[in-house]
């Protein structure tokens, strides 16, 4: 169900599965329940999230001053996000900025819009890892509901396995928090952790682009 990454005093840091929701459905337990029970700590405090799809980097508080001060900086855009994904389709660019309005459309899917009033903003850059398994390195710059699913659709490659915005199906939706870096009184923090689950990650190819190009190293430009 998940992986830890990293214990302080003030924070766990772990790895989520794809399939575990962040809140509690029927008898099926939420990723702070599963937490308390196995990390024996009943004193967890969340601080932000990710789609029940999405795998990856998750920070925990374990007080409420220091879920305070981590939301306040997620909130602020002061955390350093960087999510994978896989696509099996060819995007319309390689690489660039999505940015506009979302709505909600059908069945519980987003869309993207062409209004600029409050817009999902994502930076991204592709790379092909192996013949139908196009990487992308997606560095979301606000925080909307199902903000990369929609940007990746958008971008007439939607991630792979991601039924609701028309991927291709697959043993899972390839989405997953690879990276993050924040501060913390004064004290600065970088975590990264590769994709665990699912079966089409090209596993070699990904830990080679990854060792050339750290997603904090790639060339983004300033919004």
């Amino acid at each position: 169900m998940f992986q830890l990454v990293a214990t302080d005093p003030r924070f766990y840091v772990i790895a989520k599965a794809p399939g575990v929701g962040f809140h509690r459905e029927d008898d099926a337990p939420g990723v702070l329940d599963i937490l308390r029970d196995g990390l024996q700590d009943a004193a967890l405090w969340p601080v932000h999230r990710l789609d029940k799809v999405t795998s990856g980097l998750l920070v925990v508080a374990r007080s409420q001053a220091v879920a305070a001060a981590l939301g306040a900086a997620f909130a602020g855009r002061e955390v350093q996000k960087y999510y994978l994904a896989l696509s099996d389709a060819r995007p319309n660019r390689k690489q660039g900025l999505i940015k506009g309005d979302m709505e909600k459309g059908r069945g519980g899917a987003w869309r993207l819009c062409q209004s600029q009033a409050n817009p999902a903003v994502t930076q991204f850059f592709s790379h092909s890892l192996a013949p139908g398994r196009r990487l992308f390195v997606l560095r979301p710059r606000s925080g909307k509901t199902h903000q990369l699913r929609v940007a990746m659709k958008s971008l007439g490659a939607p991630i792979l396995g991601d039924a609701l915005y028309g991927g291709s199906a697959a043993d899972r939706t390839y989405l997953h928090a690879y990276a993050l870096s924040f501060a913390l009184d004064g004290e600065s923090f970088c975590f990264s952790s590769p994709p665990a689950h699912g079966e089409c990650w090209p596993q070699a190819q990904l830990a080679d682009y990854l060792a050339a190009n750290p997603p904090a190293a790639l060339p983004w430009p300033v919004l």
